[in-house]
Order: C-alpha cells, then structure tokens, then sequence
C-alpha cells in the first residue's frame, strides 16, 4: 500500500450506521455528509433509514443531487449572491431543498433569489443553543421567520448545532442536549405565536446524538459518527472498536530511541486540535504515544519511557484529531474489509467549499 492514505474498514463503518439508525428512537435522521463527501456512504445512510442529507455548502448539495439525493438541507446561514442564487434554482428543480439562515437580511436574499421556483425552497431558522457560533437566540427566532415568510418563503422550522456539546463528561453532554431541546422548543413556540409552524425542529451531533429524549425535537443531523475519530474516541462517545477511518502512514526516520517521524503531516491528517486528545492524533498500536508535532508531510511520535519504536519501513495507523479535514483533502478513501482492500471510493465532494 502506497503511504499515507486513508483506509476504512468497511464493516466498522456499516456497523456505526445501522447502530445510530437503530438507536434513533423515532427521531428522523438527516446525517451530515461533510464527514465522508462520498456518494456510496450516503447511499448507504439512506438505506439504512435517513430521510435525507445535511451537508454544509451549495457545493456539497450539487454533488449529492447530482448522485439523485432528492431531499438535502444546506444547514448553514448562507449570503447568496447572483452565483449562489443560480445554483440554488438548479437544485430546487431536482431536490427537496432546505436552507439555514439567522439573520433578516439572509432571508430576504434568499426569497428573492428563488422565488418562482418549480419547488418551493424551505428555510430552518437557526438557533444559539449554547454554542455561540452562528444562530438567533431563541426569541428572535419570530423575526427571523416572519421576514423570510413576508419573502415568499416555506419557513419549515428551526435548527441548531450543540458544539458545546464536544465534552469528555457524559452528564455535560447530556447537559448540553437538554439545552438543545429548551432552545429549540422555545424557538419553535415563538414561530407559533406568529403563525408559522414548526415541522422540523432538528437538532443534535455525534457526542449528543445518545443523549436526546423524545419530545419536541423530531430529527437528528449527526456526522462523524459514521468513521468517529480521536476526539469522540476521548470523549467516550465510542470505543476504539467503532473507529472506522484510519491514515496509514510509514516510517521514515527514526532519530531517537524514544521518537520516529511517520510520512503523514498536516496536509492529510489537517491541523486540528482538541482540548481532549493529547497531539495530532492517536496511534491503535501505540496508545500511549503522542503526536507531538505536525509539519505539511512529517508526524514526530513520541514514545513513553521503556516502549521500542517501530522500525523504519513499518506502517502505522494514526486516527485524526477530526476526521472531516483529512476526508476533505484526500482524493479517494481505500476501503478494507477483512484486512483487504477491497474498493477505492472517491471523496466526490471533495473541495465543495463554495
């Protein structure tokens, strides 16, 4: 096998989804494709139950329609400018289509730029849940959706991303899903007493996903769950077991007895960091490793006291930080099964940034 190259085990991966879809409890579930951008990962969710996709750009959805994804919602607060408004009516003529938004300003863009549509494009209105990344706080969410309805909009509800979520304390993560469900109810009673009703009120993500009870939210938007990675792995929303997507990389150097250098770096592994896992990465074969610094093609492990570094020549798993970076800059993802590459799949919507 040529290195570094991103590698999944087809089982562990078919087995993370049949168990969310099992698990889901009779909430819908609308996985987000940005974790995977690959069209036989999202056949496979559909089959096995979601009512459709999330993804994150107008670019993703392209790609996902182009495959005959016909119900896709672009959860994010998109400016829409003449280009993006083109696209939007493109896809409004082939899929169901949902839109984010959290600001009047967004809304009234947006009716503007589909209106006349063959298909009516819906908008969920974003809510702040805790997170404080983008999102209205649930009283505003009337204003917002009044302004998109007086745009000639089909307002569908409400939504919300529980970043906060991303905590290696279980009861803080069950904290966080409730703080989901007070702001999205109160934002969906808000759009009520304006006359709008709220059909979709979607919440949740992978640290989040188990910990939701049944009530006013109706449907889940969960995404790294499908390979998970170093930080759900620390945060102990999964074992070590349902780690799906690994990079394998090679030795190269060994310079030290407690160090050796892998032909993995940023530019595969990206650069993100988590407060919960030690480095750039975690290694299966040496756990108690470190991933102590990443450059564009070097990763430098560094080996506690007493244990012998591998080899040169030796190939080596590493499971990123955040597996949507890495599935974003490879071109295709080897898929394993039983020790063997049995496919290659392509990150078809790989660079669908826009």
């Amino acid at each position: 096998m040529v290195t570094p190259a991103l590698v999944v085990d087809v089982d562990v991966m078919e087995r993370n989804i049949s168990r969310l879809a099992a698990g889901a409890g009779g909430f819908a579930v609308r996985p987000h494709a940005k974790a995977h951008k690959c069209l036989e990962i999202a056949d496979r969710q559909i089959g096995a139950g979601a009512v459709g996709l999330t993804v994150a750009t107008v670019g993703e959805a392209e790609v996902f329609a182009s495959d005959g994804a016909t119900d896709l919602f672009i959860a994010y607060p998109l400016w829409v400018d003449d280009s993006k408004a083109r696209r939007l009516r493109r896809l409004a003529e082939t899929a169901a289509l949902r839109v984010g938004a959290d600001s009047v300003e967004s809304v009234q863009r947006l009716g503007h730029a589909v209106r006349g549509t063959a298909r009516p494009v819906e908008v969920v209105i974003e809510v702040d849940s805790g997170h404080h990344r983008t999102g209205v706080l649930p009283a505003d969410a009337a204003v917002v959706g009044k302004a998109a309805a007086d745009a000639g909009l089909d307002v569908a509800g409400v939504f919300t991303f529980p970043g906060h979520g991303y905590r290696r304390d279980p009861e803080a993560r069950e904290q966080a899903a409730r703080e989901e469900e007070r702001a999205l109810g109160e934002a969906a009673e808000v759009l009520s007493a304006v006359g709008l009703s709220a059909r979709v009120v979607s919440g949740g993500s992978t640290p989040t996903a188990g910990q939701w009870k049944p009530g006013v939210v109706n449907e889940l938007r969960p995404g790294v769950y499908v390979f998970n990675d170093a930080t759900q792995l620390a945060i102990g929303t999964c074992s070590a077991a349902d780690l799906a997507l690994l990079a394998v990389a090679t030795v190269v150097s060994v310079p030290a007895a407690e160090r050796f250098v892998l032909d993995v770096g940023s530019k595969v592994l990206g650069s993100d960091r988590s407060p919960w896992v030690t480095g750039h990465g975690y290694l299966p074969d040496f756990p108690d490793a470190s991933v102590t610094s990443l450059s564009e093609h070097h990763a430098t492990v560094v080996l506690p006291e007493g244990i012998k570094p591998p080899s040169l020549g030796t190939v080596v798993a590493v499971v990123p930080n955040h597996v949507c970076t890495p599935v974003n800059l490879a071109d295709e993802l080897l898929i394993v099964q039983g020790g063997q590459i049995v496919d290659r799949w392509a990150v078809a919507a790989r660079g669908a940034n826009t």
